[in-house]
């Protein structure tokens, strides 16, 4: 068995020990016997795994149980350590932001707990149970950090085949969201309640809201940092404006480094050295000319987005340059955008893939291949990815240009009848 699905197979059967009744004490022992150090990623596949297969336990079991697997982890997970993630505005130093924020506001909730239960409602200080109602629909803002998550983050793990974690911890959020809402309203009916139930109500909620922010920071925030690329990333930063922020507000707005390609382009006041832009109507209509024939830019541009493939390129700098806007209406398998031109090939993967990309790269430019091929298939297609060396006349090394295509319909003309036509060959006349 392959090393990573062994870890797996290992973190399974505990989890289903404890699912089984087993003692907390005992697994926990069995784990750290095993595991040193375990990813987030390993849990993701895990809970997947525990979910689809037919072993009795449903989603509803996982649910239950996420805080048990969560303290199993307690100080066994791997953290992934990605510079960007600290700089201001970017969607993790966010998140963790908003955790804090949180954490204080549960101080001062729980301080004035205490000082109300201190002494009777007759000799309550003026002020203080009103401040007490601000502070918990301040804490409240929680919901946004909550939407953010469920709206912008989960659909892009679920892309990349991530589908347990989201459906558990969205499962998990509404739980929490029900617990507010209890607490909040025996707060509110003070101070005809008593102020016990209150704050038992109120720790019911604060238990499952701290082990979430240890959820998010320990596991969420670390299968993200494995799997996004900084593309995600920023789709995640320009998509969280819609649904708010939680306490704390972002001061800055991230923006990873690019290259200015144009910078280091020729003299720009020859025409001939021109980049020029298709959507210039002065432009678009000047022809180049090939070995075999001419085309204007527009009909470059068009031709290249009515490919049946999604094409990018990468210089021999290393730097993205261009990728295709296909017009077919079907999801990109690959999806690009263009705030990534400009930035190094390196940093258009994920982490966990960039050696992999490096390798490629090098063995393409060096001529150790010509081509490298990839395919994986989920979601009812079957994906082919070939990267090649592109070289002039001379053999110079230009660059790599990536395919990528969905090639399910193609096993499936292998069940079509035979559609070709009389050969129009002139050799034929």
């Amino acid at each position: 068995m392959h090393q990573d699905n062994k870890r797996i197979s290992i973190l399974k059967d505990i989890l289903l020990r404890l699912h089984q009744g087993a003692d907390p004490k005992t697994v926990q022992e069995d784990f750290n016997r095993h595991f040193t150090g375990v990813s987030a990623i390993e849990i993701s596949m895990m809970e997947h795994q525990l979910i689809s297969e037919d072993n009795e336990i449903t989603f509803e079991d996982v649910m239950k149980l996420c805080n048990v697997h969560a303290n199993l982890f307690k100080g066994a997970i791997h953290d992934n350590d990605i510079a960007d993630a600290d700089l201001p505005g970017h969607p993790v130093r966010v998140l963790k932001d908003e955790n804090l924020a949180f954490q204080a506001s549960l101080m001062r909730i729980n301080r004035l707990l205490d000082n109300l239960e201190a002494s009777p409602p007759a000799q309550w200080e003026d002020g203080l149970l009103d401040g007490l109602k601000k502070q918990m629909k301040i804490l409240g803002q929680f919901k946004r950090h909550y939407n953010r998550k469920e709206e912008v983050i989960f659909p892009i793990m679920e892309r990349y085949g991530h589908n347990a974690p989201p459906k558990v911890m969205w499962g998990v959020d509404d739980e929490i969201r029900d617990l507010y809402t209890q607490s909040l309203k025996s707060i509110e009916d003070l101070p005809d309640t008593d102020i016990k139930e209150v704050k038992r109500k109120f720790q019911l909620f604060e238990v499952e809201f701290r082990e979430m922010i240890f959820k998010e920071e320990a596991i969420l925030i670390q299968i993200l940092l494995e799997i996004l690329t900084e593309d995600d990333w920023l789709t995640i930063a320009e998509n969280s404006e819609d649904y708010g922020y939680a306490i704390v507000k972002p001061t800055e707005k991230w923006q990873p480094k690019r290259e200015n390609l144009e910078k280091s382009e020729p003299d720009k006041t020859n025409p001939i050295n021109r980049i020029f832009d298709v959507t210039d109507t002065d432009d678009q209509n000047i022809k180049v000319k090939f070995e075999t024939g001419y085309l204007t830019l527009k009909e470059i541009d068009r031709i290249f987005d009515h490919l049946q493939l999604e094409i990018t390129f990468v210089s021999k700098d290393n730097f993205f340059t261009y990728f295709n806007n296909q017009v077919d209406p079907e999801p990109k398998i690959l999806p690009r955008n263009t705030s990534a031109i400009g930035r190094h090939v390196e940093k258009c993967h994920p982490p966990r893939v960039v050696e992999k990309v490096k390798r490629i790269f090098e063995n393409l430019q060096n001529k150790i291949t010509d081509r490298e091929t990839m395919w994986f298939s989920r979601n009812g297609f079957f994906a082919l990815i070939i990267y090649r060396g592109v070289y002039d006349k001379e053999g110079e090394f230009m660059g790599v240009l990536e395919t990528v295509q969905n090639i399910e319909p193609l096993f499936e003309l292998q069940n079509q009848p035979d559609q070709r036509q009389v050969s129009t060959d002139r050799s034929d006349t």
